[in-house]
């Protein structure tokens, strides 16, 4: 059994530096509260409520330093902080950061956002409040054609495109050319991929490895929208694929039979996890 493991795979930047941040100040402080998950994965949220680490669901409920996590989160909620004398520590990914300050330049410009992502994750939520008033969110390709309808009612005569950081990339290029082809030609439009360079390597990986192995194991969070992601194009490439959390869940029997296994996983997964599925691996193919 031969077993090839992502070099993409597990934390990515913004993640690394917000769970390691709030190890930091867990060990200067004996509670820090979380405002939502830090990451989507039940073992690092364990760990760190473990260490004293509250989480919280609005800024309300939070009564000492608060973290905000790497998704980032609604203006709004820094002006609640402020009035509510809450020490807010911003551990937004910066590429995130990056993605508000755009959103809010070109809506103060007058121009109407095409938002591609998933409407209920935290990231999405954030950047949709410095969108302005002018804002469709797609999710799937079918929603461009709607988008666009609405973008026609508002004759506003500008559009930008933007994106989730973890939004597939397929799926972005696909948006892309249906609007370019869609959009009347007196509306100005302005596309930007703001897809993490990260996530695009990772989601490349995935596809190269999927085509080449005859079976695969995508480790990550059930809620974790990149990890998702990372499965739905192994699913494309290679037969046998399983989405697991940890090594408890992998199904051995499943890929029993199999010579060849990738690995791969999510930017919310810590490398003891996978650690844990190939040592598994290991002891159950020799």
């Amino acid at each position: 059994m031969e077993l090839i493991v992502g070099k993409t795979a597990g934390f990515c930047y913004g993640v690394k530096r917000a769970v390691d941040g709030a190890k930091e100040e867990l060990k200067q402080n004996e509670t820090v509260y979380g405002l939502g998950e830090i990451v989507h994965n039940q073992e690092v949220i364990k760990e760190l409520e473990d260490l004293g680490m509250q989480f919280v669901e609005n800024v309300e409920e939070a009564k000492g330093k608060t973290i905000i996590r790497a998704h980032g989160i609604p203006k709004q909620i820094y002006e609640e902080a402020k009035e509510k004398e809450i020490e807010l520590i911003d551990y937004t990914c910066p590429k995130v950061l990056k993605i508000h300050e755009i959103a809010e330049e070109y809506a103060n410009k007058g121009y109407y956002i095409f938002l591609l992502g998933n409407k209920k994750h935290p990231e999405i939520i954030g950047t949709l409040s410095f969108c302005g008033e002018n804002t469709f969110v797609i999710e799937k390709e079918d929603d461009t054609i709607k988008a666009i309808e609405a973008l026609g009612k508002s004759e506003v005569k500008k559009l930008l495109v933007i994106s989730q950081t973890t939004y597939s990339l397929e799926k972005f290029y696909i948006i892309e050319e249906i609007i370019k082809n869609e959009i009347p030609k007196t509306i100005e439009v302005v596309i930007k991929n703001t897809i993490c360079q990260a996530t695009e390597i990772r989601q490349k990986e995935t596809e190269e490895m999927a085509k080449n192995v005859d079976s695969m194991i995508v480790i990550g969070g059930k809620n974790s929208s990149n990890t998702k992601k990372l499965y739905e194009i192994a699913k494309q490439y290679c037969k046998t694929v399983l989405l697991i959390e940890n090594e408890i869940e992998l199904a051995v029997d499943k890929i029993r039979s199999t010579d060849k296994i990738g690995i791969m996983a999510g930017a919310s997964t810590p490398k003891e996890s996978i650690d844990k599925v190939i040592e598994k691996l290991k002891k159950v193919f020799t």
